[in-house]
């Protein structure tokens, strides 16, 4: 079965082409050489939500290309451009621009013999159809030649206008073609703001334990693009919904019952906190680690009240790191993420205690995961984990009694401190006031005491109060002489 004929709706290709000039010399070359070439997935789908949104500022940011061409007849094509394989049994090429952007472009395959991750056979044809029929939803089924006119096979249109997820073909055959896609359909379902087709949601729930034969890192980055949509709180209930939550995050699903006090917290137990918090933080956090340990974030208070026979849930910070570190490693997170999650995890109860510490706490706090290659005065970025750290208690406070209580004493002394700083950094930057050296030379014998010297200047050093060689050696001198 061909195309149909006049497909009666069309994308802006020109917009497109204005930011990827090279797409349009890619499918020129190509259909002028007598193949079939078009735009094919999030492209085209996106392009039309924006069309019909009259979101003139949509900017395309990735540009995949299907075509008949086989590997080899597209190498012929392009014999000045350097050309990857990326998928060689998949029939995947990358083709680098003249700015140096890769473009993907793909043989349409026909795939079979699935073992719940990948295809054990894939075959290279000539077919749209048979491309498309092989892909996961019919919204990412629809495809567009290069003066925009949009193909569409399996009902993606109709469903992308009534925002319906929707598996192509079988839901069954689908799902256990590649497990990975039981979590893409609750992804698609939050990024296009769109409800799941009961015989795909049916289908889901039936396959659900398929997840576990799903890779860690696969599992991983598709939880983190969920939580990257505004509506990963609707996400996460989803999950829960369709019984996939306590197959990844079963620690976040242990939460349902755990119970808080009514005082700080009338809006439920600790789930229905979490995901209240997680509500909030879709409003204004864009970085899914912080959303990830904002689900993580009390993950500790039940264990917390076992072991204090159910009095109070002190201590559930450290609980919660520990059982959050379990989690990233779970899911094969870097180190670096890894100790961001953490961090915000450790620390969400003791950001709260911010406005009593002293300025040297104070600034210690600030201080940890500093970046000194930014500006003191950009708090995001030349302090990032603070600053993830005070979304993550905004969210907090914000779905429990505190509100604003909680998070607007912390940020009505963040300008000054900063300011303060800023002037540190001038002070530091003209002279070293004072180091170990300086204590050796004033009589402290090498050993753990100059440390404890040097911790008690540096706080009055941040705090503001000494701001001169002299003056700190001075109050070096006074310290050193009263033992």
């Amino acid at each position: 079965m061909g195309s149909p004929p006049n497909p009666p709706f069309v994308i802006p290709t020109e917009k497109i082409f204005a930011h990827h000039p090279f797409a349009r010399e890619i499918l020129k070359t190509l259909t002028d050489a007598g193949h079939e070439a078009v735009l094919i997935g999030g492209v085209v789908r996106d392009a039309l939500l924006a069309q019909w949104a009259g979101d003139e500022d949509w900017v395309p940011e990735e540009v995949d290309i299907a075509t008949s061409a086989f590997p080899e007849e597209i190498r012929e094509l392009f014999p000045d451009r350097k050309v990857v394989t990326v998928g060689k049994a998949f029939g995947v090429l990358k083709i680098e621009a003249p700015d140096g952007r890769l473009y993907e472009v793909a043989t349409f395959r026909t795939e079979g013999e699935y073992d719940g991750r990948r295809p054990r056979r894939v075959e290279l044809v000539r077919s749209l159809e048979q491309d498309v029929r092989r892909r996961d939803f019919t919204v990412n089924g629809l495809a567009a030649r290069p003066d925009g006119a949009v193909i569409d096979l399996v009902g993606g249109i109709a469903d992308l206008r009534r925002r319906v997820i929707r598996a192509i073909g079988d839901p069954d055959e689908r799902f256990r073609e590649d497990y990975l896609r039981l979590l893409r359909a609750v992804r698609f379902a939050c990024k296009l703001d769109a409800e799941i087709a009961p015989e795909t949601r049916a289908a889901i729930r039936a396959h659900r334990r398929g997840i576990k034969r799903i890779s860690a890192e696969r599992v991983r980055d598709e939880l983190l693009a969920l939580l990257r949509t505004p509506r990963s709180a609707r996400g996460v209930r989803l999950l829960d919904e369709l019984g996939l939550l306590e197959l990844i995050l079963p620690e976040v699903r242990a939460c349902r019952g755990v119970p808080q006090p009514e005082e700080y917290h009338p809006e439920g137990d600790v789930y229905t906190h979490t995901l209240l918090a997680l509500e909030v933080a879709d409003a204004f956090v864009e970085d899914p680690l912080v959303k990830l340990a904002l689900l993580l974030h009390d993950v500790g208070k039940r264990e917390a009240l076992e072991r204090n026979r159910g009095e109070n849930a002190a201590g559930h910070d450290a609980i919660g790191a520990r059982m959050a570190q379990e989690v990233c490693r779970r899911l094969r997170l870097s180190n670096a993420e890894t100790e961001l999650v953490v961090f915000l995890v450790q620390e969400h109860q003791r950001i709260g205690h911010f406005p009593e510490m002293g300025r040297g706490k104070q600034v210690r706090f600030l201080k940890s995961r500093e970046d000194p290659s930014q500006p003191v005065g950009d708090l995001r970025a030349r302090y990032p984990g603070f600053a993830k750290l005070v979304q993550l208690m905004i969210a907090d406070c914000q779905a429990s009694a505190m509100r604003s209580r909680g998070w607007l004493p912390v940020l009505e002394r963040l300008p000054r401190l900063l300011v303060e700083l800023q002037e540190l950094e001038r002070l530091t930057k003209a002279r070293k006031l004072i180091d170990g050296h300086d204590l050796i030379e004033l009589g402290v014998p090498p050993g753990p005491r100059i440390g404890e010297l040097l911790e008690a200047i540096y706080d009055r050093i941040y705090a503001g109060e000494l701001r001169s060689r002299e003056e700190a050696l001075a109050y070096a001198r006074k310290l050193v002489e009263s033992g």
